[in-house]
């Protein structure tokens, strides 16, 4: 697997002017805005989807700075919604870091969060990129709709297949889906293929959800201890529901109850996961998520070759084989 800053060669130059050009898409007067939105900016993570942009566009065209205009929308969108989720879930740690409302409280969070997503939409109206705005603002409204269908279907134990793929495909893949399509129509691709890179992308987005369940049960930092904190969570994760709806009676029911329960003690969560463990669930998980890179590799190596090309190829592939 390549090292994130090899994939980024063919725009490398293009990211380092983006960091610049999206310190600045953030900049306020008031103080305390700048204060939050510079403590923001120096933990950011890999960058992963500004990457997906320009390469996207880098591959169907030449970069420019309606790409840029892209990148920096989908990065504050989904920063703003970071903000946003840490206030819901209550959560005082994101990547290492102290979470804004950790930091700042609750009530200056959430206000930082709209702020952000302020920003967002402004730098796309005031340049008339509508296309842009059009798909980042429907990912946004899919994202929220996921997070809403999650806490529906939570309230129960959901075994629907079909509803775990909506869910994930709403919440994960659409932001990433939004990345490529918003690459390609900055270049000036047709709708077809924007609409293609929008599948591709969300194909990718699938099958990197999957990858994170798979983490719960160790399958990860070089096959390292089993987390179970989406088990904690009564989150329904691909390999567990397999696993249930592939179960005899008892042992269905057995592990629906131990699932349900407020606390659980280690010896639950180690149950379960031995149950998953010894079900075919992760083997059943990974083909799903193997198919769903192989169909979004096909997507790409359809397309002339470039260096961009393969750096997106080696891209896809670092955020499935990724180990955390």
């Amino acid at each position: 697997m390549k090292a994130i800053d090899q994939i980024k060669t063919p725009i490398a130059t293009e990211m380092d002017h983006f960091e610049e050009k999206f310190r600045k898409s953030m900049q306020s007067s008031v103080p305390l805005l700048d204060k939050i939105t510079h403590y923001i900016i120096k933990r950011k993570g890999k960058q992963i989807r500004p990457m997906f942009v320009f390469l996207t566009a880098k591959m169907l065209g030449e970069i420019n700075e309606s790409t840029h205009r892209g990148a920096a929308l989908i990065e504050l969108l989904h920063t703003a919604t970071l903000v946003h989720d840490d206030v819901v879930d209550d959560a005082y740690e994101r990547r290492g870091f102290f979470s804004i409302n950790a930091l700042w409280k609750n009530k200056i969070a959430v206000l930082v969060g709209d702020y952000l997503l302020s920003r967002g939409l402004l730098l796309a109206i005031q340049n008339k990129d509508f296309k842009q705005l059009e798909l980042v603002s429907r990912a946004v409204e899919e994202m929220s709709e996921g997070e809403l269908l999650q806490i529906e279907k939570s309230r129960g134990l959901n075994l629907d297949e079909t509803v775990y793929f909506d869910i994930i495909r709403q919440k994960t893949a659409t932001l990433i889906a939004a990345c490529c399509a918003c690459g390609a129509a900055s270049v000036g691709s047709d709708e077809e293929l924007v609409e293609k890179m929008r599948r591709m992308g969300e194909k990718i987005g699938i099958a990197f959800q999957i990858k994170d369940d798979l983490f719960d049960y160790g399958l990860g930092e070089k096959i390292g201890k089993p987390t179970g904190i989406d088990i904690k969570e009564k989150k329904n994760t691909l390999p567990l529901i397999y696993a249930l709806n592939n179960a005899s009676s008892s042992d269905r029911k057995e592990m629906i109850r131990i699932i349900k329960r407020d606390k659980k003690s280690a010896r639950d969560v180690k149950k379960v996961i031995s149950f998953v463990l010894n079900s075919d669930g992760i083997r059943y998980a990974k083909e799903k998520m193997e198919k769903l890179t192989e169909d979004a590799l096909a997507d790409l190596k359809s397309l002339p070759d470039s260096a961009a090309r393969q750096s997106l190829i080696d891209l896809v592939r670092f955020t499935i084989d990724r180990e955390k």
